[in-house]
């Protein structure tokens, strides 16, 4: 009888745990029933880095302080002089126009596959190829190499098709006129959507949702290059390509158009940036406007911003309930950086008591930020290349979810273990924490070459670049604290 007793007990047990779990399961389909998807930005870190960090960022303000000092005490034209110097490669067919028309055709692609492709972001080509391909790697390959993005722009060979059938006219004189006094300010303006879009737009990885701001973004800028030339456009409204413009300044190769070839030369990092104008004072703000966006992907996540309004880190809320917190921090970072570094070109100035006009200062010393926002770029972005990048290759190689394998990367592994454990963790944070210090100083060897411009006198030129440099230690400091610190996300 105890025993029948206690298999009773253990069977009203047993139904007891089974109606609880049923009634779990079915509030849990409710649940889901009524949410729509989340998507996750493609930028967020997967891991927090547990590193002697004051012994990193000691040592780089250090560097970059000797770096200053070093080129303080190097003569201008000797280092002017090895600037200049020149490597050639040979020339090249200009392709300009079959390599444009191919990058639209694979566009047209992406937006068919925004459109009725999967509805996973990282099974969808169009975030991947944007967020991951372009925006993180051709960025980064620009700096390195060059403008790429003059052969895959895909604006230009729609537009030399549609002005080519409208006749030599055409081409010549355009509808409209951009005023001069516009400058860079469309494309700063449009910058800021973008950047508002990716960081701060509760689902920039929606592929439908992507695919029409793309798609719509293409067409306005189209229309504004008919209206305005293709040439206008480009330099002072269609942000991607004023952005790529500048960024390709810095890189390591050179070309130079020679009737239908390109002749390449080698040159050394930053060299093309000697031969650079002031920027008018729109594209000084541009420039810090890039750099802006990517800081504040960075710091949005800490812990430290996330307290300072009241957001515990642990219980997140979504990308909607951060909308105005982070429209507000965005562009509160924008203007700290502008303020902070036209303060330190004011001050660097006033020291040498220099007779030259303010903007023109500023618009040249603004030129200095390229290799910093390069290296922001390359470090915040580092574990999003690796992971997504194989996510990219198998998406693109399916790009409508059909079983296709046109890339033969379909069925590809994606490694995301190569951004996980101590082991890469060490790796990526010190490839990382590099290029934050080898940006740093070479922008104070930019900022060095524009001062020997300003000031032929050696010792003034050195001595006006003491505010700057100090500021560069400073966000040194800033950009491996944002790697190192805890982050939510």
């Amino acid at each position: 009888m105890w025993h029948t007793g206690k298999v009773m007990r253990g069977t009203n047990t047993a139904t007891t745990v089974q109606r609880k779990a049923a009634a779990v399961l079915a509030a849990c389909a409710a649940a889901a029933s009524h949410t729509s998807p989340a998507f996750a930005h493609a930028s967020d870190r997967g891991h927090v880095l547990l590193l002697p960090t004051g012994h990193y960022i000691a040592g780089a303000a250090f560097a970059v302080a000797a770096s200053f000092l070093v080129l303080a005490l190097l003569p201008p034209a000797r280092l002017v002089s090895i600037w200049r110097k020149r490597l050639p490669l040979g020339s090249i067919p200009d392709l300009r126009l079959p390599a444009s028309l191919a990058a639209f055709a694979v566009f047209a692609v992406l937006i068919t596959a925004g459109f009725i492709g999967s509805r996973d972001p990282l099974s969808n080509p169009l975030p991947l190829t944007v967020w991951t391909l372009l925006w993180v790697g051709l960025t980064l390959a620009q700096g390195l190499c060059g403008n790429l993005w003059s052969w895959l722009n895909p604006w230009y060979g729609p537009y030399r098709l549609v002005t080519g059938a409208l006749g030599a006219k055409a081409r010549q004189k355009t509808p409209l006129h951009l005023p001069e006094w516009l400058g860079y300010w469309p494309a700063v303006i449009l910058f800021f959507a973008f950047a508002w879009f990716e960081l701060i737009d509760p689902a920039p990885d929606d592929p439908a949702r992507l695919a029409m701001a793309a798609g719509l973004y293409w067409i306005i800028s189209f229309t504004a290059m008919l209206a305005f030339g293709f040439e206008r456009w480009s330099r002072q409204g269609e942000f991607l390509s004023a952005f790529f413009a500048m960024i390709g300044r810095f890189g390591i190769v050179e070309a130079s158009k020679d009737r239908s070839r390109l002749r390449l030369a080698l040159c050394w990092p930053g060299a093309k940036l000697y031969q650079a104008e002031a920027l008018p004072p729109a594209g000084a703000l541009f420039l810090l406007a890039t750099l802006a966006s990517v800081s504040f992907d960075g710091f949005s996540k800490t812990f430290f911003w996330l307290g300072l309004n009241s957001i515990n880190p642990l219980e997140l809320p979504g990308r909607t309930a951060l909308v105005a917190t982070n429209s507000f921090g965005l562009m509160a970072m924008f203007v700290a950086l502008a303020g902070v570094g036209l303060l330190a070109v004011v001050a660097g100035e006033r020291v040498v008591r220099s007779a030259a006009p303010l903007p023109e200062a500023a618009g040249l010393f603004v030129w200095s930020i390229v290799p910093i926002a390069l290296a922001y770029h390359f470090s915040h972005y580092l574990t999003a290349l690796l992971v997504n990048g194989q996510y990219a290759l198998v998406a693109l190689s399916d790009p409508f979810a059909l079983g296709w394998n046109l890339l033969g990367t379909a069925h590809m592994p994606v490694e995301a273990g190569i951004a996980m454990g101590a082991h890469s963790a060490w790796l990526l944070w010190n490839l990382q924490a590099a290029a934050i210090v080898g940006g740093h100083v070479l922008a104070v060897l930019v900022a060095h070459v524009f001062a020997w411009r300003m000031h032929p006198n050696a010792a003034s030129a050195s001595l006006s670049q003491l505010p700057l440099t100090v500021l560069m230690i400073g966000y040194t400091v800033f950009g491996l604290w944002l790697l190192s610190t805890a982050t939510a996300g």
